[in-house]
C-alpha cells in the first residue's frame, strides 16, 4: 500500500549536500532569505530542483496541505503519530489561543536518526486565511511562544525528508508573567476586570489580589519602574514597563514602596508591599494589578497571570499500533475534526470501512481513510485487520492496487484461483491480504 517514489538512495546525499551549500551568505543574502526554517527548507529543495521530483513535490504539497486539512485540539494536549521515510508527512493541530499565554510546543522523535522537525506558528483570520507568526529554532524540536491578539492559531509540524520515526507532541500553556503577589496565585484573585465601579460610572480596569498587609507585591517580569507616585485612586502605585511585550504593568493601593524612578527589576524582586491605599481604605489590603499596552487602553490581566492547565494528560496511543490498519466495528461510526464526542463530524463511515492509524491517544484514533481524509474516531469503533473478516479465491485475474483507486498503481497482477483474506472494505474496494502477508487494494468485481 506504500506508493512508490523517486529513489531515496540518490535524492539523500544531494538533499545533504544542497542544504549545506543553499543556506545563503554574502551582504544581499538576507534579503531572499525564506522567513522560517520550513521555508528554507523548501527553498533548498527548489533549488536543487528536487520539488519537481515525486517525494519533493509531496514534501510541498504535505506542508501546504497541512493548513487547511488541520485538526482542533483543545490545550493541553498529547498525541503520538508516525512519519516514513517513503512518504511526506505534515500534520496541523487548530487551537484557541489568548493574549496573555504563553504556549509550549514539543516534539518528541524515536528513530535510528536524528530528525529535523520544523514547528511553525500561523494566526488565522476570519476567512481562514494564514499568516506565519512563530517558528521553531534550528536543531531544536521546542518551541515557546506568546500569541499577541485573542485568535485560533494553527500549529504545523512536519519532519525533513527520508526520514522514519514515532512522534510524541505536547501542547501547554502557562501564563506569560509570574503571579505579582508573593505566595499568592490566580485563586486568591476577587475582583476582575471589567467588573462594575462607581454605580457603573466605570469599569474595573485590572484585578484585586487580596493578602494580608505588607505581603511583597513582585516584579511580574524584567523590566524598568517608572511612574512610582500617589494618585487618588490607586493611592502609592507603581509602574513597570515591560519593553519585549510593550505593555506597562500596574500596581496599586501599596502600603509602601520598595523602588524608584528609572530602577531595573527582574521577576521576583519586590515593588512594594499590600496595602489598602487611596480609595480601598474601606476594604482589606489588596493588590490592584492592571496591564496597559503602550498604544491602547486596559487590557485584562488575567490570561497573563492565571493559573496554567499543567502538562496534557491523554494516554498516548502504544507504538505498536502507529501506522496499523484498523477497521470500523460497529455498524457506523464517524470521523471527526478533533477528538471528542461533540466534535464536527467530517464523516460518517460504515461497518468494515478501513483507515490506517496515523496517530492520536488511546481513545481517540487519528486515522487517514483510503481516499485521505484524515479525522478522528473513537477507538471503542475500530478493530485491528489482524484478523480477516473472510476468505476468497478469485474467479478472474484482478490487479492488486496500492491505494483504493482504479488509477493507482498496480503492485502485482494476481491469477485466478488466488487465495485472498478480506480484511477490510470502501466503496468498489477491498483491502486484501496473500497467503504471503502482502497486501493491498482489490476491485470487488474481481471476487467471488
Amino acid at each position: 500500500m506504500i506508493k512508490t517514489l523517486v529513489s531515496r538512495y540518490w535524492l539523500a546525499p544531494l538533499l545533504a549536500g544542497c542544504l549545506g551549500a543553499c543556506t545563503g551568505v554574502g551582504p544581499t543574502a538576507s534579503l531572499f532569505r525564506p522567513s522560517s526554517l520550513h521555508d528554507q527548507y523548501g527553498q533548498s529543495l527548489k533549488t536543487a530542483k528536487l520539488d519537481k521530483t515525486a517525494l519533493g513535490t509531496d514534501w510541498i504539497t504535505a506542508g501546504e496541505r497541512a493548513l487547511t486539512d488541520s485538526l482542533r485540539i483543545a490545550v493541553p494536549y498529547r498525541e503520538s503519530g508516525y512519519f516514513s521515510a517513503s512518504r511526506a508527512f505534515a500534520v496541523g493541530y487548530r487551537m484557541d489561543a489568548q493574549r496573555g499565554d504563553r504556549m509550549l510546543v514539543r516534539v518528541e522523535t524515536q528513530g535510528r536518526s536524528d530528525t529535523q522537525v520544523f514547528i511553525d506558528i500561523f494566526a488565522l483570520d476570519s476567512r481562514n486565511r494564514t499568516s506565519l507568526v512563530a517558528s521553531s529554532k534550528a536543531d531544536t524540536n521546542v518551541l515557546a511562544w506568546e500569541p499577541r491578539k485573542t485568535q485560533t492559531y494553527l500549529i504545523r509540524i512536519q519532519p525533513e525528508l527520508l526520514r522514519t520515526g514515532r512522534y510524541t507532541v505536547s501542547i501547554t500553556r502557562e501564563p506569560a508573567l509570574s503571579f505579582p503577589v508573593q505566595g499568592r496565585d490566580s485563586r486568591q484573585i476577587s475582583s476582575f476586570f471589567g467588573a462594575s465601579r462607581d454605580a457603573g460610572r466605570r469599569r474595573h480596569e485590572g484585578v484585586d489580589i487580596f493578602a494580608p498587609r505588607g505581603t511583597p507585591a513582585v516584579a511580574a517580569v524584567d523590566g524598568v519602574v517608572t511612574g512610582v507616585g500617589t494618585n487618588s485612586l490607586g493611592g502609592n502605585v507603581a509602574f513597570l514597563t515591560d519593553n519585549e511585550r510593550n505593555i506597562r504593568l500596574y500596581y496599586a493601593h501599596l502600603d509602601r514602596w520598595h523602588v524608584t524612578n528609572g530602577q531595573r527589576v527582574s521577576v521576583g524582586d519586590t515593588i512594594g508591599f499590600v496595602g489598602n491605599t487611596g480609595n480601598a481604605r474601606t476594604t482589606g489590603p489588596h493588590l490592584h494589578f492592571g496591564i496597559y499596552g503602550f498604544s491602547e487602553g486596559a487590557t485584562d490581566p488575567l490570561p497573563f497571570i492565571r493559573l496554567g492547565r499543567g502538562p496534557a494528560r491523554q494516554t498516548l496511543l502504544e507504538d505498536a499500533r502507529l501506522g496499523d490498519s484498523v477497521r470500523v466495528s460497529v455498524a457506523r461510526s464517524a470521523v471527526r475534526l478533533s477528538p471528542t464526542s461533540d466534535s464536527p463530524v467530517l464523516r460518517e463511515v460504515a461497518r468494515e470501512a478501513g483507515a490506517v492509524v496515523v496517530g492520536g491517544t488511546q481513545a481517540w484514533l487519528r486515522v487517514e481513510l483510503p481516499d485521505g481524509l484524515t479525522g478522528y474516531i473513537t477507538s471503542k469503533a475500530t478493530e485491528s485487520v489482524k484478523r480477516p473478516l473472510r476468505r476468497l479465491r478469485l474467479t478472474t485475474p484482478g490487479n492488486l492496487l496500492d491505494t483504493a483507486d482504479a488509477s493507482a498503481a498496480t503492485i502485482e497482477t494476481l491469477a485466478a484461483g488466488t487465495p485472498l483474506e478480506v480484511l477490510a472494505t470502501t466503496g468498489l474496494f477491498q483491502l486484501v491480504r496473500r497467503p504471503n502477508g502482502q497486501t493491498g487494494w482489490l476491485l470487488r468485481s474481481a471476487g467471488p
